[in-house]
């Protein structure tokens, strides 16, 4: 009878070798590629972030500079005619020497009235008389007596009034730009010795103060 050789025991796969290396080698493998897909997301989020920001619409991320721009007020005349301007009236203050407040003074019927304003000429013409801040028309006054009058008011809660007016191109409600021309001046009953002549008022709060404080170019 053959003898029946009996194949050597074959140990179980887990006590080989080469296994566990082979195991946690695998286990390395699949860490290093989460964590480099974890990377590739993160940087492919990022860079769409950028991309987003780059294009984004210019008035998205500009901030208008009108926003910041505080006006201050001008005279309500075009700075052309600054050398020709002669002040007829000033602003009347009791503070001021005695020439000047007597040349503030109005008189109708013998009867004698402060000036509230500064009563402007140019070469005793009629001018283009301008927004010396920009702002709504908030009244347009017709009077043929004292002269028309339009009244602006400005975001800061100033107002000026420009009299003695014709022509005028405005209307309550407008919205008025500094420089825009608003009407031309004219001669009044009111006062008729000064001739043509804008006079002009500014109200700070509500109450009427000296032009002069504030108008420049």
């Amino acid at each position: 009878m053959r003898e029946v050789k009996q194949k050597p025991s074959q140990k179980p796969v887990m006590q080989r070798r080469w296994f566990w290396p082979a195991v946690y080698g695998g286990m390395a493998v699949m860490i290093v590629a989460v964590i480099f897909s974890f990377n590739a997301l993160y940087e492919s989020q990022n860079e769409q972030e950028m991309m987003e920001e780059v294009s984004a619409p210019a008035d998205q991320s500009i901030v208008p500079t009108t926003a910041t721009v505080s006006e201050t007020l001008k005279y309500p005349f075009k700075e052309e005619y600054l050398n020709e301007v002669t002040i007829l009236q000033d602003f009347y203050d009791v503070s001021k020497d005695e020439a000047t407040r007597e040349n503030s003074l109005l008189v109708f019927n013998q009867v004698f009235t402060t000036s509230t304003g500064v009563s402007i000429a140019i070469n005793s013409e009629p001018f283009e008389v301008v927004a010396a801040m920009s702002g709504e028309v908030t009244e347009v006054k017709m009077d043929a007596f004292t002269g028309n009058s339009i009244t602006v008011t400005h975001p800061n809660g100033m107002q000026t009034r420009y009299n003695s007016v014709a022509d005028i191109l405005v209307k309550q409600g407008d919205q008025v730009s500094q420089g825009d021309q608003l009407a031309t001046s004219q001669e009044n009953e009111w006062n008729p010795n000064i001739g043509v002549h804008l006079h002009f008022e500014v109200m700070e709060d509500g109450v009427l103060v000296d032009p002069n404080k504030y108008l420049s170019f």
